[in-house]
């Protein structure tokens, strides 16, 4: 008698759970959002529109074709919000967070692929990381609701609580959905606050809190000021981050805005070298900003924030990798180094990938939406470097898209959030790696 042969159990790899996961929140909340209790005119909203929204909100792009303020109703908002924290922690944390709340033990699978969703560099400790990446998140959260709670009291009577609880959640999260918008004067953002210090202040440092990563925050926590003891790639983020904040500040300070008073100029400019890594918040009319400084917020779009936060985009680790990268070809040395330390070269190779891959996207989507549409190239390039970095900054074109524009933007933020080389993972997981080598020869670039 032939022996039975049972069918192996399917096992997903980590990078399949975490694709996976996030398409699942995605279509549960595209399908919540179209209920009639979610709009504030009680009807049924489409399902492209709703896939769109949640897709945004769980990517953390804040991208809408509806006004957020004026089109969903509260109920609708809080379930964006859902998304939102969702999204900016990771699925997977999520899950393991009410794991941990069932008292449950928690396997070693789910170690694994929580080391993988935050970019952890071991499993062990993933546990008690997970718990005080938790724990910071809700804090800070609270303490920024709290910070701007009186302005928005001011403002809007008892629904600034709302307000600011949602505002710091999405700030954090970098996001950048917001509620300030009305029927008569939609798609605001924070430009009534343009000149408001504590709305200003609070949300850039709960942006940068967010996008810095939470393995940062521990090396922080851990050894407080005693920053030799940072990890390479903590003192990497932070410096790489300052960087990025400082440079292009000066330059919008000295481009732009010349026609503000010197605080209300100082604001803006550090604010709009806050937001596009990835927040997509904005104080000041974008469509009235110069060429080259879009040119540099497409730039800051695409680098996005750092591994394992709540922030997209190519990670500035990605961009300091390569950067050293080049130093260290031009000074003929044979690994880039940081602080003392060399890189290997399989760091170089997953940077250099994941260039190609956002260039690819974001240059060929956003030329595809520029003759599907008719509209400018630059323009277009705006929105798709928005998208595939997870940032949400508009020059407005995105409500007025047709159906093929607007799926080719879902699929940008959700391939920018997941990331593409987590796909890439994912699809290639039941394959063993080659150690077979072919015959070397030299080519010549440069």
């Amino acid at each position: 008698m032939s022996e039975e042969v049972l069918p192996r159990k399917l096992r997903l790899s980590s990078f399949q759970i975490i694709i996976l996961g996030f398409a699942g929140v995605i279509l549960v909340g595209a399908l919540l959002l179209m209920l009639p209790l979610a709009s504030a005119e009680g009807c049924v909203t489409p399902f492209p529109k709703t896939l769109f929204t949640a897709t945004s909100a769980v990517c953390v792009t804040g991208l809408v074709v509806e006004d957020t303020g004026s089109y969903w109703s509260v109920f609708g908002q809080a379930i964006l919000l859902v998304l939102i924290q969702v999204g900016g922690l990771g699925v997977v944390t999520v899950a393991v967070f009410f794991v941990m709340l069932s008292k449950r033990k928690i396997s070693l699978m789910q170690r694994s692929t929580m080391q993988d969703a935050i970019s952890a560099p071991k499993v062990g400790g993933i546990v008690r990381l997970t718990k005080f990446f938790l724990r910071g998140t809700f804090l800070i959260e609270l303490l920024g609701a709290l910070v701007m709670l009186p302005v928005f009291c001011r403002d809007y009577g008892w629904s600034g609580v709302w307000m600011a609880v949602f505002h710091s959640v999405s700030a954090f999260c970098n996001a950048g959905f917001d509620l300030l918008g009305q029927s008569g004067s939609p798609y605001p953002s924070l430009t009534g606050y343009a000149a408001d210090p504590v709305i200003n202040l609070t949300i850039m440092l709960l942006i940068v809190l967010g996008g810095i990563g939470f393995l940062t925050w521990d090396d922080v926590w851990e050894n407080r000021l005693h920053i030799r003891r940072y990890r390479m790639q903590s003192k990497v983020i932070l410096v790489t981050t300052l960087c990025l904040i400082l440079l292009p500040a000066l330059f919008f300070f000295l481009a732009d805005y010349s026609a503000l008073p010197i605080g209300k100029r100082l604001l803006a400019s550090f604010f709009q070298a806050v937001s596009p890594r990835t927040a997509g918040f904005n104080t000041m009319d974008l469509t009235a900003m110069t060429e080259a400084s879009r040119a540099i917020m497409i730039l800051l779009m695409l680098v996005g924030g750092s591994p394992g936060s709540t922030a997209g985009g190519m990670k500035t680790t990605t961009l300091a990798v390569l950067l050293a990268n080049a130093v260290a070809t031009f000074r003929r040395r044979e690994s880039p180094q940081f602080f003392g330390r060399r890189v290997g070269s399989g760091a170089v190779k997953t940077a250099a990938t994941i260039l190609s891959m956002y260039l690819m996207l974001f240059f060929g989507c956003g030329l595809f939406i520029s003759i599907y549409e008719a509209l400018p190239l630059s323009t277009c390039l705006y929105e798709t470097a928005s998208a595939v970095g997870t940032v949400g900054l508009t020059l407005g074109i995105t409500p007025q898209l047709h159906l093929p524009s607007q799926l080719l933007l879902i699929l940008l933020m959700y391939l920018g959030r997941v990331g593409g080389l987590t796909l890439v993972y994912a699809a290639m997981s039941s394959r063993e790696p080659s150690v077979a080598k072919l015959p070397l020869e030299k080519i010549t670039v440069g």
